[in-house]
């Protein structure tokens, strides 16, 4: 995978089969499945020779429902295996600061679900008032165009759904999610989705 290794030139390779000894949990480990064996099995086979360090799957074909049961399993990341290098590093700092790398289509499947149960869980209405204070105070920090943009991605929205429905470019997107994510101090866009949706993140 030349993105991959243009991504981390100094990473370690490993071949399917080869010996792989047992790694720290700190250590990121990228997992690219072959589509001829079961997803879950060859996360099996790593676990059992690697041991609990942090995988992220890469797949050449990524499927919500392969995805799902890999993060039921155990995995942070779950990416397209041709993503582009930058991406791949992306992914990468994401999953290193305690977040999960979740693919566009999954994210909107699972913050729609998300906002359903939210919809139908009863709540004491005490607890809403103090949710959504904390939830404004922290969402302060962000100037109009930061919040504007935080608010669209918190609904599902990809980069360049926002980008067209703000009326900027999807690079600019790009700058503004970064900047909303280091303000907020934030992991992932299901996390900045249960803060902006007046949660309290756990």
């Amino acid at each position: 995978m030349p993105r991959w290794l243009q991504a981390f030139p100094a990473a370690r390779v490993t071949t399917a089969g080869s010996a792989i000894r047992r790694l720290p949990a700190t250590a990121l480990v990228w997992l690219r499945l072959d589509s001829e064996r079961p997803a879950l099995e060859q996360l099996a086979a790593l676990r059992k020779a690697a041991g609990t360090a942090t995988v992220i799957a890469l797949s050449n074909h990524p499927d919500n429902e392969e995805a799902l049961a890999m993060f039921s399993a155990g995995v942070r990341g779950y990416c397209n295996a041709h993503a582009t290098a930058a991406n791949l590093r992306q992914v990468a700092n994401v999953v290193q600061a305690g977040g999960l790398w979740i693919g566009e289509a999954l994210m909107q499947r699972l913050l729609t679900a998300t906002q359903t149960a939210m919809l139908r869980k009863p709540v004491d209405a005490s607890a809403i008032d103090e949710n959504v204070n904390a939830s404004e105070d922290r969402l302060a920090v962000l100037t109009k165009r930061e919040l504007e943009v935080a608010r669209t991605v918190a609904g599902g929205s990809s980069n360049k759904e926002v980008a067209r429905q703000l009326g900027i470019t999807e690079r600019t997107v790009k700058a503004h999610v970064g900047a909303v994510f280091q303000k907020l101090k934030v992991r992932d866009r299901l996390h900045l989705a249960l803060i902006v949706n007046h949660q309290r993140p756990t």
